[in-house]
């Protein structure tokens, strides 16, 4: 029922208005995602989670007309100043989004604006990045309704983020969104872009968001994606990153919402001396299921990678990670740390980590490891002979734990938001407990 349901959506879907160039390549990625489909985990990087929940649901593509005001995004906005563009399930928000303050140079609109003002650069990144490999990047090029397009030319260099909202609001229940990104950064350009993922409403619905990044020479990107989606969605994200040389891509990855998340963020150094920096928070609960997987291809010498991913799983919560870094022969002076640590604060959470090194060059610098543990138990009972309550010196303790890669955020606003979210998941909203948190 699954592909048939699908392709019947993407045949429903045929007559949007296209630029010539874009529909052959949705058709394909249709095909694609008809002979593929839906990943089992009978695939390796899918041995541990499992799709066959929603797999067989008739979702429907979009959702119903919605309500949703300016102020009822208020609480999703980490800075009101910064230029926002929002997609309300799945489509551009004009109304809603808040573009005035695009720094000079810089492109920020939707995918529909791109493709009539910007065809030329459309046509040369789109698609390009992000392949038909995997089923469900097919499954998003076909089935697409609309994204971001965030152009950065050369030697603009930007402190101003650029905040990309997807909101799903209660019209959202039992639909599909296929939101796309695409982020291209030229030579010597600099740039910070925020995707924040949130579920207003306690309804299911599927997100499956691709981003495609192309960094530059000399260029720096900054993403930082959030989800906080409905605790009934089921959320699906595939980055993938194209490097050239003397690039930086910096990625933070933090995830607290969805029934069921995956993460992945795949990237190709295809240039010396460039450098990524992918880092991660994910903080389960109840019954969630996160899985973050990343892929450092290491295909030019004299590049850098740096990984590190914590967590904290309480309840009967699951997570996976599985991170690989593939070292090709000709890239020799590769340099690579990855580090995954995990805080399991009950009996029945679980995490299946698979840190992975795969090395063919022989003049390289490389390490990973992974840890699993319980609370601390003398920092807690140092805390309670101090008089610090059982109960806060556990939450304070798990602040510590997760605030150590948070501190690896540059933009200072960013941070505090993030670690404000993990402040009221843990240790609570009060200003006491949160000053006390910092403090330790």
């Amino acid at each position: 029922m699954s592909m048939t349901h699908w392709q019947a959506a993407f045949a429903g879907r045929i007559a949007r208005d296209e630029p010539q160039w874009l529909a052959p390549m949705r058709a394909a990625a249709m095909t694609s995602f008809n002979a593929l489909g839906f990943p089992t985990t009978a695939l390796e990087d899918w041995n541990y989670t499992s799709l066959s929940s929603i797999a067989e649901v008739p979702f429907t593509v979009g959702a119903s007309a919605s309500s949703t005001t300016v102020a009822d995004l208020t609480p999703y906005m980490i800075n009101a100043e910064w230029p926002t563009i929002v997609l309300l399930n799945g489509s551009y928000s004009p109304s809603l989004s808040s573009l005035d303050s695009i720094p000079a140079g810089m492109l920020v609109m939707d995918l529909a604006q791109a493709t009539r003002e910007q065809p030329a650069l459309m046509q040369q990144h789109f698609g390009t990045v992000a392949t038909s490999e995997h089923a469900l990047t097919s499954m998003n090029m076909g089935l697409m309704q609309d994204g971001v397009f965030v152009h950065v030319p050369k030697h603009v260099e930007s402190e101003t983020p650029i905040h990309i909202l997807h909101v799903s609001d209660a019209s959202a229940a039992m639909s599909a969104k296929f939101p796309r990104t695409l982020i291209v950064a030229e030579a010597f350009a600099k740039a910070t872009v925020l995707e924040s993922f949130v579920g207003m409403a306690d309804v299911a619905y599927f997100t499956n968001h691709v981003a495609e990044v192309v960094v530059g020479e000399h260029a720096t990107i900054t993403h930082t994606k959030i989800q906080r989606e409905s605790d009934l969605a089921t959320h699906v994200s595939t980055t993938e990153v194209y490097q050239a040389r003397n690039s930086h891509y910096v990625n933070f990855s933090m995830a607290m919402g969805s029934k069921l998340s995956r993460t992945n963020v795949y990237t190709v150094l295809d240039g010396d001396g460039g450098g990524v920096t992918l880092n991660g928070l994910y903080l389960g609960k109840g019954t969630q299921h996160t899985d973050h997987q990343t892929r450092i291809e290491h295909a030019q010498p004299n590049c850098f990678s740096r990984e590190l991913y914590k967590g904290v799983l309480d309840d009967a919560s699951r997570a996976v990670f599985n991170g690989k870094v593939y070292v090709h022969p000709i890239a020799q002076k590769t340099d690579g740390k990855q580090s995954n640590h995990t805080l399991l604060l009950s009996p029945d959470a679980r995490i299946d980590t698979k840190p992975q090194l795969e090395i063919f060059a022989d003049d390289v610098r490389c390490t990973h490891g992974a840890t699993v543990g319980r609370m601390d138990e003398a920092g807690l009972f140092y805390m309670k002979s101090r008089g610090v309550p059982a109960e806060t010196a556990r939450r304070l303790l798990t602040y510590a734990f997760a605030a150590d890669v948070l501190e690896t955020i540059e933009n200072e606003t960013v941070k505090q938001a993030l670690e404000q979210l993990t402040l009221e998941r843990y240790a609570g909203s009060g200003n006491n407990t949160a000053h006390a948190a910092r403090e330790h």
